[in-house]
């Protein structure tokens, strides 16, 4: 037993190593609102439950403390590879607000947005926390997590991952999250360019009058119909896109 104890501390700090830096950055699991005794914690309980799976596609323990530490460094870069990839779909949401915000004449009115950490349109906040409370609610964050237990089995314990494809995996998911965020907008972005347009004609017929600051409130109103109507599609579209990016490390 006194020969098996370093073994299972080993394999045990990879299993952490890897699922730790997941759940650090996975939407839902990682917000900034969270305490991070919390997270830690969460984080901890995870890897003790899917330890016993996950240990037999572990390499074994070596015996220099280099190659020790390359292969804890390689956990480390995967799970942060995938909990950052899983953040980038979240931010779809900012992406969104922000557009809409914009089309809306909403993009001044600011408010603290947990899900980003920092000051965000009060648009893309609502948006975030109804994906976030939409992700708990389909159960979706069961995807998320049998995620992190699958990558396994396309990123092998122990191995840094192909540098040329993990580029073009990052650079994929990041022009699919903001073209997610710019689909969800796009109600908004045909309102805004039909009204916009209109205004400028107005304009032009009567320079005298001040008729963007007329229609601002007409702007604001329709804006807010044209998202309460559309609310709807949005979160579909998003949860669909989210469910893809679980299931296709499962």
């Amino acid at each position: 037993m006194m020969f098996e104890l370093p073994a299972m501390v080993f394999a045990a700090g990879l299993v952490f190593a890897r699922l730790g830096a997941i759940l650090m950055l996975m939407p839902g699991f990682g917000e900034p609102s969270i305490p991070p005794r919390i997270r830690l914690s969460f984080a901890l309980l995870v890897a003790l439950v899917m330890g016993p799976v996950i240990a037999p596609l572990l390499p074994p323990m070596p015996e220099r403390p280099l190659a020790m530490a390359s292969i804890v460094m390689s956990e480390m870069l995967v799970g942060l590879m995938i909990g950052a990839i899983g953040r980038l779909f979240m931010s779809t949401a900012a992406v969104a607000g922000q557009v809409i915000g914009q089309q809306s004449g909403l993009a001044m009115a600011q408010n603290f947005d947990p899900s980003q950490g920092r000051q965000g349109a009060l648009i893309a906040t609502f948006l975030n926390l109804t994906f976030m409370v939409l992700l708990f609610a389909t159960n979706t964050h069961h995807l998320l997590l049998q995620t992190a237990a699958h990558s396994y089995m396309v990123f092998p314990a122990g191995e840094f991952p192909a540098t040329a494809e993990t580029a073009q995996w990052a650079a994929r998911a990041f022009s699919e999250a903001f073209r997610i965020g710019i689909q969800l907008a796009a109600p908004l972005i045909v309102f805004g360019l039909v009204f916009y347009m209109a205004m400028g004609i107005l304009a032009r017929m009567m320079p005298q009058l001040q008729i963007f600051f007329i229609a601002m409130p007409a702007n604001i109103m329709v804006g807010l119909f044209i998202l309460a109507i559309s609310l709807g599609a949005m979160s579909g579209v998003w949860l669909t896109r989210m469910q893809s990016f679980a299931t296709d490390l499962i």
